[in-house]
C-alpha cells in the first residue's frame, strides 16, 4: 500500500513564558493509502496540535513529517501553503463556510489558488462534489438557508473537490444530532469504500468503532494504534434510528 502520511519522532514545544510545555513527545506512525484512522485523546492529549501539524498548519519542532513522499518541516511556508491545499481535504467542526456564498461558490474556493484550472471547470468539479454528497438540488442555496448537516455536506464537497491525498476531519460531527451525524458517518464510510484515506480527529469513542484503525493520545505520546477488526456500518445504525432521535 502507498504510504499517504509518515511521522518519525515528532515533537512539538511550545514556550509560555518562562515555561516550555511539551505538546508532542515523539510521535510517529505512518498511515497508508485508503485507511480510515480516527485520532482520539482528551483535552490536553496533543490532539489539536497533532492535527495541525498533520495539515501543514504548523511545523514539528523536531523530527519528520512526509505527506505523500513531501518533507515538510523544513518547507517555506508559502510551499506549504500549497502542498496543503493540492494534497489536504480540510472538514471542521464548524463547517468553515463563506455565509452570503452559494453551496457552489463555497466549494469552488480551494480551486481559485489553481491558475492552471478555468471558471469553467471549476464550477464544473464543484457541481460533481456536490452531486456526490447528495446535494445536487442545493447548488445555489447560501449557508443560511440550510440546516448542520447540509453545511457540513458542502464542507465535505469543498473537501473533495481537489481531489486531495486525504482528508482531515476535525470533530466534523461535534455540532450534529444524532441523525445527523450518522448521516455524515455514512458519508465518510461511503468514501472510505471509495478509496479515500481519511483522517478523523474526535473526542467521541463511538466514531471510531465505525473507522478501520485508531490512534490513541495521551500526554503528547500514542499510547495505542489498534487496527479495528469489526467495523460498524453507519448506514445500518442510521436505519435503526427512530425517527424523531435528536
Amino acid at each position: 500500500m502507498k504510504e499517504i502520511i509518515r511521522l518519525d519522532n515528532i515533537r512539538r514545544d511550545f514556550v509560555v513564558g518562562e515555561e516550555t510545555v511539551h505538546a508532542l513527545r515523539g510521535v510517529s506512525f505512518t498511515i497508508s493509502e485508503g485507511e480510515f484512522v480516527t485520532i482520539m485523546g482528551t483535552s490536553g492529549s496533543g490532539k489539536s496540535t497533532l492535527l495541525n501539524i498533520l495539515g501543514c498548519l504548523d511545523t514539528p519542532t523536531a523530527g519528520e513529517y512526509l505527506l505523500d513522499g513531501t518533507p515538510v518541516r523544513t518547507m517555506s511556508k508559502n510551499a506549504r501553503a500549497v502542498l496543503r491545499n493540492r494534497k489536504i481535504g480540510f472538514v471542521f467542526q464548524n463547517y468553515n463556510l463563506l455565509p452570503k456564498t452559494t453551496a457552489v461558490e463555497n466549494v469552488e474556493l480551494p480551486l481559485m489558488y489553481n491558475s492552471a484550472i478555468g471558471a469553467d471547470e471549476r464550477r464544473d468539479r464543484a457541481v460533481t462534489a456536490l452531486r456526490r454528497v447528495g446535494l445536487g438540488d442545493r447548488l445555489n442555496h447560501k449557508s443560511n438557508q440550510m440546516s448542520g448537516g447540509q453545511m457540513q455536506r458542502v464542507a465535505i464537497a469543498r473537501a473533495l473537490v481537489n481531489d486531495p491525498a486525504v482528508i482531515l476531519a476535525d470533530e466534523a460531527t461535534g455540532n450534529l444530532d444524532t441523525r445527523t451525524s450518522f448521516e455524515i458517518l455514512v458519508l465518510f464510510q461511503q468514501l472510505h469504500a471509495e478509496g479515500r484515506t481519511i483522517i478523523f480527529v474526535t473526542h467521541n469513542p463511538e466514531i471510531a468503532q465505525y473507522s478501520s484503525r485508531n490512534i490513541m493520545l495521551r500526554d503528547g505520546k500514542v499510547r495505542d494504534d489498534t487496527i479495528n477488526p469489526t467495523i460498524l456500518n453507519a448506514a445500518e445504525r442510521l436505519a435503526a434510528l427512530p425517527v424523531n432521535d435528536d
